[in-house]
């Protein structure tokens, strides 16, 4: 890497616009740096989750995500550049399938919850939904890589899986969503 980034604070910023890869400058809420905003968001999200204590095997995916995250990133601060491909989003196919197997059938809607990695997983989820609009947001301005999509759209699919997984992992209970006239039956407060 070099002297890459040598130096951080270049104040190229301070009148509200940031480069892209190709050199062009565009306002700091343009859709495209949205989108790079909010899948940088979802890698850091995943930086919290990877700080609690995870089986191995749960590291090594979310490691190979976050790193696929970093090159959606170039992708999209490089307009035209393609990074995510089939063989990525293949991979996620292949994780949730695997993960998946392991777990009870869903007989109920699940609340985020259980234990304290397994919500961070589903704030992690509920961050690449946020991803995936801003980049269909872009998408419909400029172009984008159809993969990059499908990939945050797996994504979040893998993480709710593994907040499950976590949770069966740990010993804790999914947290299921109840019905009104449940929890009504139950005693359980409006």
């Amino acid at each position: 890497m070099g002297n890459r980034l040598s130096r951080i604070t270049t104040r190229t910023g301070d009148d509200g616009t940031t480069g892209l890869g190709d050199g062009r400058r565009v306002p700091k809420d343009a859709a495209r740096v949205v989108a790079l905003g909010d899948v940088d968001e979802l890698n850091s999200q995943l930086g919290v989750l990877l700080a609690e204590a995870l089986p191995d095997a749960l590291r090594i995916t979310l490691g190979k995500i976050q790193h696929d995250l970093f090159d959606l990133g170039g992708e999209l601060a490089i307009p035209g550049r393609v990074a995510i491909g089939e063989t990525q989003v293949a991979r996620l196919d292949g994780e949730i399938a695997a993960y998946n197997a392991h777990l009870p059938p869903l007989v109920e809607f699940i609340l985020p919850g259980g234990s304290r990695a397994a919500a961070l997983a589903h704030v992690a989820r509920t961050v690449c939904r946020r991803a995936e609009r801003t980049v269909i947001t872009l998408a419909g301005e400029e172009a984008v890589g159809k993969d990059a999509r499908l990939y945050l759209n797996r994504l979040s699919d893998l993480l709710f899986v593994l907040s499950r997984e976590i949770n069966r992992q740990a010993g804790v209970e999914d947290v299921c969503w109840q019905s009104p006239r449940v929890r009504a039956a139950a005693g359980a407060p409006d």
